[in-house]
């Protein structure tokens, strides 16, 4: 018999070995929103301007997305939402992105499965917007005052907007909502009602100027934003 019929066989070992590699580091995410997912325009759900990509980020001659072709105006009253996007400790977050999606200014959303007949869908109005903030960590969107939308027992939720942040270290997107100060319905809004009345103040947007909605969104710390399980 020969050394080589004897040798005990070596362990096998593969990169799922912790002897080799030992536990796989955390990597948090981005940034790199800035660079492939906001698009000229994004932000502007009701117009043409270029709002939702920053062009200081981008060398001039990769700046060339051409906007979305108009389709006609969105019905309703014409509105900016804004806020600025902040970390535990009060700071601007630079590298976050967020995305919007609301009802039309009658109360429906551009979706195939709704079959209310008495409400219209706009044509001229799909609902969603994505925008890049700003180096001062500020988002904007310009968009549509969207209407009630059905809930639960035949109930009708306040005006709001669906808001997504997406940002680093956020292995999954945080969901909250954007309400009105003053809207009809707050009060009986039932996503509202389940939220402590102490803390429902970080989903209402507060009124600065003409046209102007303004709500920043605290990502931990005090007066952390109301976010969703989703």
């Amino acid at each position: 018999m020969t050394d080589l019929e004897t040798r005990e066989p070596a362990p096998r070992q593969d990169n799922r070995d912790p002897a080799l590699f030992g536990q796989t580091p955390s990597q948090t995410v981005g940034p790199f929103f800035h660079y492939g997912l906001p698009w000229k325009g994004g932000a502007d759900l009701v117009g043409q301007s270029e709002m939702g990509a920053r062009p200081d980020l981008f060398a001039e001659e990769h700046w060339l997305l051409n906007l979305s072709a108009p389709t006609g105006t969105p019905q309703g009253a014409v509105i900016e939402i804004a806020g600025r996007v902040l970390d535990a400790e009060g700071a601007p977050v630079v590298d976050a992105m967020i995305e919007i999606w609301q009802a039309n200014a009658a109360g429906r959303y551009h979706a195939l499965d709704d079959d209310r007949d008495d409400v219209p869908i706009d044509p001229h109005f799909i609902g969603f917007g994505r925008a890049a903030v700003d180096a001062e960590g500020v988002y904007r969107f310009r968009t549509i005052l969207p209407g009630r939308v059905p809930g639960p027992g035949n109930s009708l939720q306040a005006p709001h907007v669906a808001v997504s942040v997406f940002g680093r270290g956020l292995i999954k997107r945080l969901a909250t909502r954007l309400y009105f100060e003053g809207a009809a319905g707050n009060d009986e809004d039932p996503v509202l009602a389940c939220v402590p009345a102490e803390r429902r103040g970080t989903l209402i947007a507060q009124q600065r100027g003409e046209g102007l909605w303004w709500l920043d969104l605290r990502l931990a710390g005090a007066d952390e934003t109301v976010f969703f399980d989703l």
